[in-house]
């Protein structure tokens, strides 16, 4: 089982018809799309996190409740659910512009023992980095995941808006990274940290590194190797990182650490490749999720 924690909101996609702007209401956040991404790719996922008592909240613990195995959803009566309002681009590339100030997804509940103990991996969100009170339980779960033997996982996420500045958010991220067992970046987040960052602290995690239309590159204990994707035209690109990190993660469960080769994690990422690019194909970071036939039809005719 793959457990979540982190941030669950609505993500509101704007759309433009004719003259006017419009938005799409969709489930989202992070680490909630890579729970409901593991469900949809055929294991079994679990996640924390939390919302507020209102129209929002409700709408995501009823949509958790049908697309994660398990739902730990706490209400918070006195804050809000988070929002992130979502632009995208004639490419479908998006941007991102977050309501968030003392809201909800902040204030997870303690993470059950029982949940802990059935979960191969913990995959932590980073959103709740922005505050010291996310800080210290984000740290505080991955010390108590490693205590109990569990690999543990995060996503960087960076996301502009949300911290005072790049250097203060890359500090606390390297906090995590030094954490995690298994961590994401994208590509800029890559040239960010820098490669020798990279092959120097991180050389004994699997990092993943998403590419875009490129593909993917990962590193692991000196090997590595990258990727090419499908060839997709996007429609909304919204997600696509959280379904390619789900396809990695589902693969993972059913792959012990010590058969971590090149040859078994080139057969991980490309299966993540495809989950990622038919993500791209429709509106939603989760409505637009492909079932596991379709990712593994797609593998097969890409290799």
């Amino acid at each position: 089982m793959i457990l979540c924690v982190g941030e669950i909101l609505a993500d509101l996609i704007g759309k433009y018809e004719n003259g006017s702007l419009s938005y799409d209401r969709r489930a989202g956040g992070a680490p909630f799309n890579v729970a409901c991404g593991v469900h949809r790719f055929g294991v079994k996922s679990a996640f924390v996190g939390c919302v507020g008592d209102d129209i929002i909240g409700r709408y995501l613990s009823a949509f958790a409740a049908e697309h994660v195995d398990e739902a730990h959803i706490r209400v918070d009566k006195m804050r809000n659910t988070t929002l992130a309002f979502v632009e995208l681009d004639e490419g479908g590339d998006r941007s991102f512009c977050f309501y968030r100030k003392d809201t909800a997804d902040l204030y997870p509940e303690p993470v059950p023992r029982l949940l802990l103990a059935g979960a191969s991996i913990v995959h932590i969100g980073s959103l709740m980095l922005s505050e010291k009170r996310g800080v210290d339980y984000a740290v505080g779960l991955a010390k108590t995941a490693h205590g109990a033997g569990k690999l543990v996982s995060f996503d960087v996420n960076y996301r502009e808006d949300i911290f005072p500045d790049r250097a203060a958010a890359v500090g606390l991220y390297k906090t995590m990274l030094a954490l995690a067992d298994v961590v994401k970046l994208s590509e800029e987040e890559y040239e960010t940290f820098g490669a020798a960052y990279v092959e120097r602290e991180l050389k004994e995690k699997l990092v993943c590194i998403t590419l875009g239309a490129k593909g993917c590159m990962w590193r692991y204990r000196g090997e590595g190797d990258t990727l090419p994707t499908l060839p997709v035209k996007p429609v909304d690109t919204t997600g696509a990182g959280d379904a390619f990190y789900a396809g990695v993660l589902s693969r993972l469960d059913r792959l012990p650490q010590k058969e971590w080769t090149r040859e078994s994690l080139n057969g991980v990422f490309a299966f993540a490749n495809a989950c990622g690019a038919l993500t791209t194909q429709a509106r939603g970071a989760i409505d637009a999720l492909p079932s596991l036939e379709e990712v593994l039809s797609a593998v097969k005719q890409g290799a």
